[in-house]
């Protein structure tokens, strides 16, 4: 291990590297960076095992830039220890692999898209949680600027940590004292942080973070714990040049004319021979994922009941396969994993922003999670799921009880959005099942795509429409009824088909016929297939969801034959206004959304 006067000079370095890269820039935040220095030598020099050769070892202590606006000192630290030969001062352009903020899709070293505050947290919970589920032996360490300490995000990863007793898990708080505007809100006072964490259960070591020595010490302290560890580290923001400790310096370049002059506020050293400390790797897992044979249905079944059970399939066969739930499992289904592999189901309780980061930090450390709960609460999530896609991340959400369709529970448990949520993502998957055999087969097929796949279940139970040996191509449709005298083409997903089924029915017994589409997948689709379906059965269209109008599957429709110059006619039917409590005849009526309402609006036509 390098010498205390070495790491010294490696803090030195990191600084130095952190000033040129940021202000060849033009911008970048070099003070944040300056702060956590020290800190940075002792972690990447002194303490991590990892292979420079391999990002991807699974032994390799992991680390998240939970402060990803100090980034730069990140690309440093990588390019010191040969992970990379990035050319620092490339930091922040075009075809730069150093983004502004830590992106996956640049660096294979970058294992999540980290500069939304407060998240680092949770995904370094999901990352410790992987190691113990797998019984690895390596660490992960989450560095945090002491700003996004009042993220609330941060306080639901500290309470989980520590009721799953996962002592391989070691938060760094860089205390700088400052801000973007000015002071934080408990500036240096350590002995109130230190308070607030031991509340959480963790074990908190307070040191000076510009003296390696006790940095060292603490690190040392740290991986002897049976608890997680925060270590508090008092900085100095712009430590090591005249500004240090000055408010007004977030996130500013030092301008090209007066870089020597902040240069040569700092020692310049050589950087010393070092090396590495390599893991001890256990063999590698097959980590792919077999779809054993679903359920049999003879009866209605509800959609989440199918997922409950077809989740609890995967798990059986599949030991990297985990089910996550924000304590409503028994209403999502997912406790159906429970009954038959306790150890594969985790409870995050009511903190469904955790729940989104637990579940990208295991994804990235070869686990699979399907994070469950009910819709309309994922919007609390949405700034962790956005993360999650830039993170490149895969893994599957189930959002339950969508749509007025719940019924008596009202307005304020009702998923409305989360389809414009989840289509709106980068490289995102959405599909909205409308029977028991669908739903198993659509759930199985998440764990074959890449990115975020979201399953939007329902709270009623429907009737079987398909078959077993029935196929569900992802970006597809089905053609659940059609002839070829067809006037037009009834849509729905969901609990919508149902209700487009039964007006299928009543138009037949007037002597009109109609195709019935199941739109089971909500992205990607099949645009130009759809239209040139439509444009032969009538060229008429009624779509009808249980979800808002902007962002939902009307829109979705409207856009293509916009694109592709359709001269079909649309009725769009959807949720307006805000529901009531009633009962789901009566919502999906209220709301003309039903069988009724899909009838009215093929006469409209």
């Amino acid at each position: 291990m390098p010498s205390i006067k070495e790491l010294n000079h490696i803090a030195a370095i990191l600084r130095r590297d952190s000033l040129i890269a940021t202000t060849a820039a033009g911008s970048g935040h070099p003070t944040s960076c300056l702060s956590c220095a020290d800190l940075m030598a002792a972690l990447f020099f002194g303490e991590m095992r990892f292979n420079p050769r391999s990002p991807n070892n699974a032994d390799n202590d992991q680390f998240i830039m939970s402060k990803g606006h100090a980034a730069p000192i990140l690309y440093s630290a990588l390019y010191r220890s040969k992970c990379i030969n990035n050319d620092l001062t490339s930091l922040r352009r075009m075809h730069s692999q150093l983004e502004g903020h830590p992106m996956p899709r640049s660096l294979p070293w970058v294992k999540v898209a980290t500069g939304s505050l407060g998240q680092g947290l949770s995904v370094g919970l999901g990352m410790a949680l992987a190691s113990k589920l797998e019984k690895r032996s390596n660490k992960t360490f989450v560095l945090l600027g002491d700003s996004e300490l009042a993220e609330g995000s941060v306080y639901e990863a500290l309470q989980l940590a520590s009721h799953l007793k996962l002592n391989n898990l070691i938060a760094i708080a860089d205390v700088n004292r400052l801000g973007q505007t000015g002071p934080t809100m408990l500036e240096h006072d350590i002995s109130s942080y230190s308070a607030r964490f031991k509340s959480f259960g963790w074990t908190v070591l307070t040191i000076n973070g510009h003296n390696i020595k006790q940095i060292l010490s603490a690190l040392k302290t740290a991986g002897k714990s049976k608890k997680p560890t925060m270590i508090l580290a008092k900085t100095l923001k712009g430590k090591g040049l005249s500004i240090e400790d000055k408010n007004g310096w977030h996130g500013k370049a030092i301008p090209k004319d007066q870089l020597s002059r902040y240069l040569n506020q700092l020692p310049d050293p050589e950087f010393p021979q070092v090396t590495i400390k390599a893991p001890k790797s256990k063999p590698a897992k097959n980590k792919k994922i077999k779809l054993p044979p679903i359920n049999n249905y003879k009866e209605p079944a509800a959609t989440r009941e199918a997922y409950g059970r077809a989740l609890a399939t995967l798990c059986s066969a599949n030991k990297q396969v985990v089910a996550l739930d924000a304590e409503v499992s028994n209403s999502t289904h997912s406790t159906d994993v429970k009954k038959h592999n306790k150890s594969q189901f985790i409870e995050t309780y009511i903190a469904e922003q955790n729940l989104i980061g637990i579940a990208l930090g295991l994804s990235k450390s070869g686990i699979y999670p399907f994070a469950s709960t009910f819709s309309a609460f994922l919007t609390r999530a949405h700034d962790q799921i956005r993360m999650a896609a830039l993170s490149d991340a895969s893994f599957t959400i189930c959002g339950s009880h969508a749509g007025v369709s719940i019924g008596e529970d009202g307005a304020s448990q009702m998923g409305l959005e989360d389809i414009s949520l989840f289509r709106a993502l980068p490289n995102s998957s959405v599909f909205y099942p409308s029977d028991p055999i669908s739903c198993e087969k659509l759930t199985q097929a998440t764990t074959q795509l890449p990115g975020i796949k979201y399953i939007r279940t329902t709270r009623p139970k429907t009737p079987v429409i398909y078959k077993k040996e029935d196929k569900f191509p992802v970006g597809d449709f089905k053609i659940v009824k059609g002839s070829t005298k067809d006037k037009a083409v009834l849509a729905g997903s969901g609990i919508t088909l149902h209700e487009a089924l039964a007006a299928h029915e009543f138009l037949k017994s007037r002597g009109v016929q109609t195709a019935v589409v199941d739109l089971y997948c909500i992205k990607p689709f099949k645009e130009q297939k759809f239209i040139t379906f439509l444009e032969a059965h009538g060229g008429r269209l009624v779509v009808a969801e249980d979800h808002r109008k902007a962002g939902g599957i009307g829109e979705m429709i409207s856009s293509a034959l916009v694109k592709f110059k359709s001269k079909a006619r649309m009725q769009h039917l959807f949720v307006q206004g805000v529901p009531h409590s009633a009962s789901k005849t009566q919502l999906l009526g209220k709301h003309k959304i039903d069988s009724k309402a899909i009838v009215n609006a093929y006469k409209s036509l």
